[in-house]
C-alpha cells in the first residue's frame, strides 16, 4: 500500500467516525431514547378552551409547597361519562374500572436537596405557571421532556431579575 491509499483510507475512517459520532450525539440530543410517554394523551389546549385553569386538575399550584399530577378523581368530575368519543378519553374511565390511579409520569423535577415552594412563587411571587412550564395551553399532546431544565443558575438568573433572595439557606435544606 504507497502512501496516498493509506492517507485516504486514513482520511476515509476518520471522516466516518466522525460523522457517525456528531451523528449519535446530535441524534441523542434531538431524539433522547428514554422519552416518558405518558398514558394518555392530555390535550391541555382544549381544556383551557373550555375554561379550566392550571389549578383546576393541578391542586396546589398557588395555594401549597406542592402542586399535584391530576388525579383520578379530578378527571372524573368531567369525564365519568363520555364527554367525546376520543379514545384517550376512554382511558380514563379504564383506569377507574381497574381502580387505579393514572400513572402520570412527572417531568419537571427540583433536585432532593432544594426546597422549592410553589405558592412562594405563584402566589406570593406573582409567577405565572408557563414561566417554569411553558406554554400549556397551547399543547395539544403531553410534552415530552420538561419545559425548563431546573438548574441552579437559572433559579438564581430569575432572583436577581426579580429581586429576589439569592440566600443560599433559602432554597437549600
Amino acid at each position: 500500500m504507497n502512501g496516498t491509499t493509506h492517507s485516504k483510507t486514513t482520511t476515509w475512517l476518520l471522516s466516518f467516525v466522525v460523522f457517525f459520532g456528531l451523528g449519535s450525539i446530535v441524534l441523542g440530543t434531538v431524539w433522547p431514547k428514554n422519552v416518558p410517554a405518558q398514558p394518555i394523551r392530555f390535550n391541555h389546549a382544549v381544556h383551557v378552551s373550555n375554561g379550566l385553569t392550571c389549578e383546576d386538575c393541578h391542586a396546589g399550584a398557588l395555594t401549597r409547597e406542592k402542586a399535584t399530577l391530576p388525579q383520578l378523581d379530578t378527571c372524573l368530575t368531567c369525564h365519568s361519562e363520555a364527554v367525546t368519543t376520543k379514545p384517550e378519553e376512554e382511558k380514563v374511565r379504564v383506569f377507574a374500572r381497574a381502580g387505579r390511579e393514572i400513572p402520570w409520569v412527572q417531568l419537571t423535577r427540583v433536585p432532593e436537596n432544594v426546597y422549592f415552594s410553589h405558592r412562594r412563587h405563584t402566589a406570593l411571587g406573582g409567577l405565572k405557571c408557563a414561566e417554569c412550564h411553558g406554554p400549556m395551553e397551547s399543547y395539544t399532546e403531553p410534552p415530552r421532556r420538561a419545559f425548563r431544565r431546573m438548574k441552579m443558575d437559572d433559579c438564581i438568573e430569575c432572583h436577581k431579575q426579580r429581586k429576589a433572595s439569592n440566600d443560599c439557606n433559602d432554597c437549600h435544606r
